[in-house]
């Protein structure tokens, strides 16, 4: 069985490692902050360096590099490249929040996403928990991993501003989560354009001037902004609104 060694153990490196000694894998050791990482390559078949994107140069150029052994790293946004001078590199990053170890561990291994880059094990590694691999060459991981930031981080901030404003109202944030889910629904099976509604889908400049009377002044930025989106999808559909 292959055997792994993990520098980081955070939420990302925790996760994979569960993840992967369930899937069969063999896992031999976590290294942390304290521990001497000269060696960490040697006598195992994968090293994965889980640590913040920063420090994943420095702490692979630590590392004595070893005829055979896969140094990878679990950053979006980087490229092999900050692996050094290591012969057999790879970037293994998971498509799916990972908020904490339990939760991460069975989201790895339930057929999200990968970007994957460099050694074919790193495409094994996704096999092996049964998710779906997109290469992603390296001038383009940054947009990739922008793309990946809009897509989770930024929406939960913007489902932190529909809770405040809902609060405003004095209707329960929840009473919203299904309108959320259903428009993420509608997103999947129809895509963006066409699964926009609301008033700038049609055209209402009347009704998002209304909005943005009633918000707080703070919350008007973040409001005008993704108003100033919607009328973008807006205008690339066929049908499209005439704006005043």
């Amino acid at each position: 069985m292959p055997l792994l060694r993990v520098i980081g153990p955070g939420r990302a490196g925790t996760s994979l490692a569960t993840a992967l000694e369930r899937a069969g894998w063999a896992v031999d050791g976590m290294l942390g902050r304290a521990d001497d990482v000269v060696g960490a390559a040697a006598g195992v078949d994968l090293l994965v360096v889980a640590t913040p994107d920063g420090a994943v140069a420095e702490v692979a150029a630590a590392v004595r590099p070893v005829p055979g052994t896969v140094v990878a790293h679990l950053a979006g946004s980087l490229g092999i490249d900050v692996l050094g001078g290591h012969e057999r590199r790879a970037a293994v990053h998971p498509l799916v929040p990972l908020p904490d170890p339990v939760t991460g561990a069975a989201r790895l291994a339930s057929g999200c996403w990968f970007a994957v880059a460099g050694d074919p094990l790193a495409a094994e590694v996704v096999a092996t928990l049964g998710g779906r691999a997109v290469v992603v060459a390296e001038e383009r991981r940054t947009a990739y991993h922008a793309a990946a930031c809009i897509a989770a981080n930024h929406l939960v901030a913007l489902l932190g501003q529909a809770e405040r404003v809902a609060a405003l109202a004095e209707v329960p944030f929840a009473a919203y989560l299904d309108l959320v889910r259903a428009a993420v629904d509608d997103v999947a099976a129809l895509g963006p354009a066409r699964a926009l509604t609301g008033p700038m889908a049609r055209g209402d400049l009347a009704t998002v001037a209304r909005h943005l009377a009633a918000l707080p002044a703070g919350e008007r930025p973040a409001y005008d902004v993704m108003a100033n989106q919607a009328r973008r999808l807006a205008a690339a559909r066929p049908g499209a609104p005439a704006w005043s």
